[in-house]
């Protein structure tokens, strides 16, 4: 198995505009937006690629793509190319027209020259801004026995929200039968009324049949040239496709994946990772999440004075990434990336702060997402005043107040 892991040519989609994460999405691409203190999405997705063994990557970008450029040649410049192994980023190139890339299977399709050149058996196609764990070799082992030409995995969600995705019905055999994308009133599990089977944009190609559907799909006027819109109800009809439930094999319950598509689903998954028993473990030794790390110094918590009086700083259920200090401020139920500095008698609670941000003495931060290179006037407190937030900063439909990258808040420091 891991000889055929070693074969299959895998094609990672990293180029998505990401409009519902405006505004860290300002200067980047969703897949490069910072997450969990020392990574960015798409580390995840490559993370579990490497750990499958899988060493023939394609990352396709598009949209803004120099910060994934520079962190994937700084965090991802692992590979032996001798070996045949290889991660190489590939933009638009306009090999098939001169159209930017109109959909995921338009975005496949306009290197299909790739699979020509590797000629692999299998190609795993992954999108580059989900958050999991996941062993694609056990994908492999449910497509060869299934027999299928395309095999989806999927995975189970609650009935609310659910009609962000492609909605799935399988048979005993987990034989898709049944596929809607995206529709406003989704169907649930038969017998579990309260959740959905969705797909979660991970497939696993025979290469025969996805250049034949690419070929296909391409002459389509009529096309969005898109996987879950147009190849895969195609397929469906013909009973090409199998779904892998993504769950545990032995209690057989659903397994932790996040789409980050919107604000708010990314609030909540970097808070998940606060949790006493997180459904993602990031210190699983047997399964790194990789990155890149810069030269930062360790990070610490160090006492402040006022009138002679220490103040401790205290950091309470919290993630900190290296070179951040907590200076006799208050940090609970908050991630601070890298080179983050929290001041004199500054209280941060249920928020999450991206490398360089500096909170001024006597700041308030409640559940703010930070992007990087922000600096906190002293005394201006944030996300406790709903209309003052919304006159300054983007807030979520759950309250979330974002602020963006490198703004200037001079001014704007409590009195």
């Amino acid at each position: 198995m891991l000889e055929r892991m070693r074969r299959t040519l895998t094609i990672i989609l990293a180029g998505g505009q990401g409009e519902r994460l405006y505004p860290l999405t300002k200067d980047r691409s969703k897949p490069s937006v910072p997450f969990g203190g020392n990574y960015r999405i798409i580390d995840f997705t490559l993370s579990n690629c490497f750990n499958s063994g899988l060493r023939r990557i394609y990352v396709l970008t598009q949209y803004k793509s120099y910060s994934l450029d520079k962190h994937l040649q700084r965090g991802w410049n692992i590979f032996n190319y001798e070996a045949d192994e290889y991660l190489y980023r590939i933009p638009p190139q306009h090999r098939v027209g001169t159209k930017w890339y109109e959909g995921t299977a338009d975005a496949v399709y306009h290197n299909i020259y790739l699979l020509e050149k590797a000629k692999p058996e299998h190609v795993l196609l992954l999108s580059g801004d989900h958050v999991y764990k996941m062993d694609y070799a056990d994908l492999m082992v449910f497509h060869l026995d299934h027999g299928g030409a395309f095999s989806l995995c999927a995975a189970v969600v609650p009935r609310e929200g659910a009609h962000q995705f492609g909605i799935l019905e399988v048979d005993e055999s987990w034989r898709v039968i049944g596929y809607e994308e995206k529709p406003p009133q989704p169907k649930t599990i038969p017998g579990d009324p309260e959740r959905c089977l969705v797909n979660m944009g991970v497939y696993l190609v025979d290469t025969q049949c996805l250049v034949k559907e690419l070929s296909h799909d391409s002459r389509r006027s009529d096309s969005h040239h898109d996987f879950g819109k147009d190849i895969i109800p195609r397929l469906v009809q013909q009973g090409e496709v199998y779904a892998f439930p993504f769950r545990d094999p032995q209690t057989l319950a659903p397994l932790y994946w996040r789409d980050i598509g919107t604000l708010d689903s990314f609030y909540q998954a970097a808070m998940d990772l606060l949790s006493r028993r997180p459904p993602l473990d990031l210190y699983d030794r047997d399964w790194p999440f990789r990155a890149w790390q810069p030269p930062v110094p360790p990070a610490k918590s160090v006492h402040s004075f006022n009138e002679d009086e220490p103040q401790p700083g205290i950091l309470a259920n919290s993630i900190i990434g290296g070179g951040s200090i907590v200076s006799g401020a208050r940090v609970e139920k908050s991630i601070l990336h890298r080179g983050v500095k929290v001041n004199s008698f500054a209280k941060v609670t249920n928020s999450i702060l991206m490398d360089g941000v500096q909170v001024g003495r006597y700041a308030e931060l409640h559940r703010v997402i930070c992007d990087k290179d922000v600096v906190i006037p002293e005394r201006m407190v944030i996300g406790r005043d709903p209309e003052k937030d919304r006159s300054l900063f983007t807030v979520t439909q759950n309250g979330i107040v974002v602020i963006p990258k490198e703004m200037d808040l001079s001014g704007h420091g409590g009195g």
